[in-house]
């Protein structure tokens, strides 16, 4: 069994990281961040109203093309919350999205708990949601969510056409169509449209503000007006209106800024790939990546590939990987890979070489 703490201590030990969530900063660090960015007279927001919060909402539903949009501690919250509402205007339980959501694997079944919705699953786990699945379903839906770009199967994304026919399909039979855009960010670059035109695809919008853009914490769920006016009821029952979340806006204004980067991590995401592609007992999915995160599946066995990893890492002051996910196939494991800032200082050809001596490692 692979050691945490030796993992911690690995991640805290590296210079330089593959991965942007294992260069997060300290707590510590970034709450001298925030002290430093937040004036010293302040008015701090109180109850979700405040001129800090105010002008994030304005700024993500402006950027979406939306009339307006909610702060919400987590997509956890906002997304329930929005499936809910659909789900009242239209009178059906019923809501559609892939095996894979967010919703499904992570959340505990909060929107069956809490709201009383039910699912109806769509799809392969291990491929994109397919028009021909839309149309294998017979019973009403209220909701169809789709997840850009998703995450369990390595970052993928639907071609432009496909998502329209899909949305289209939706609009048709009168299914509101909800957009996890956790990773929204990272998904735009891929299209070459601006996030207001993808957002326009779609009835409400959920978008996170530390996936990708390294915030403390928080989201934003962006629709017409009504909808967002309903949702901070919503966010009341469900204790999300705090009487304060000014650090997290703060780090939310700063991390908006990291948005015109994206390009730039996507980049650098397909360069990192295509050096990877050339060795033997790994494989990039998809390949070339669609957006700035990736899966890399390494042939070999899940404790002696995160044993070499580490070794590598203590010696080499780069952490890789530490703990890879484990496949259907015990000779196959699979590994993450999310590019961001501080995964721009790993350059391709290097990375290669570590992974190769991970693999030549664990096989000895």
């Amino acid at each position: 069994m692979v050691d945490d703490a030796r993992i911690r201590a690995a991640i805290a030990g590296a210079d330089r990281h593959l991965n942007a969530w294992h260069g997060t900063p300290p707590v510590r660090r970034q709450l001298a961040a925030l002290a430093e960015a937040t004036g010293a007279d302040e008015r701090a927001d109180h109850y979700g109203r405040g001129d800090r919060t105010e002008r994030v909402e304005q700024r993500v539903a402006e950027l979406l093309g939306k009339e307006a949009a909610v702060f919400l501690p987590s997509g956890t919250m906002a997304q329930p919350i929005a499936l809910r509402i659909w789900s009242d205007r239209r009178g059906i339980r019923t809501v559609a999205f892939h095996p894979t959501c967010h919703l499904e694997l992570h959340e505990e079944h909060a929107y069956a708990h809490l709201h009383g919705l039910h699912a109806r699953l769509v799809g392969d786990p291990h491929r994109l949601i397919r028009l021909e699945d839309l149309e294998a379903i017979k019973e009403p839906v209220a909701a169809l969510l789709l997840e850009l770009p998703q995450r369990e199967t390595g970052g993928q994304l639907p071609e432009w056409d496909d998502l329209v026919a899909q949305v289209e399909w939706a609009r048709e039979r009168g299914i509101a169509v909800h957009l996890d855009g956790a990773r929204l960010w990272e998904a735009v670059p891929y299209y070459e449209r601006t996030h207001a035109e993808v957002a326009g695809l779609f009835d409400s919008v959920y978008v996170s503000f530390y996936k990708g853009l390294g915030a403390m914490a928080g989201a934003a769920l962006a629709g017409d007006a009504d909808l967002v006016a309903e949702a901070r009821i919503w966010q009341r029952r469900q204790g999300g209106n705090l009487v304060t979340m000014h650090p997290f806006v703060v780090s939310v204004e700063t991390a908006l800024e990291r948005i015109e980067r994206a390009p730039a991590f996507l980049a650098h995401a397909r360069a990192l790939a295509a050096s990877l592609a050339t060795l033997d007992g790994l494989e990039v999915v998809p390949d070339p990546p669609q957006t700035a995160l990736f899966h890399v599946l390494l042939r070999g066995e899940r404790e002696r590939l995160a044993a070499a990893a580490l070794d590598v890492a203590e010696e080499r002051k780069v952490f890789v990987f530490g703990d890879p996910s484990s496949t259907t196939s015990p000779s196959w494991q699979r590994l993450e890979v999310m590019v961001g800032e501080v995964s721009l200082a790993v350059e391709p050809d290097e990375l290669r070489d570590l992974f190769a001596e991970i693999l030549e490692r664990a096989a000895a």
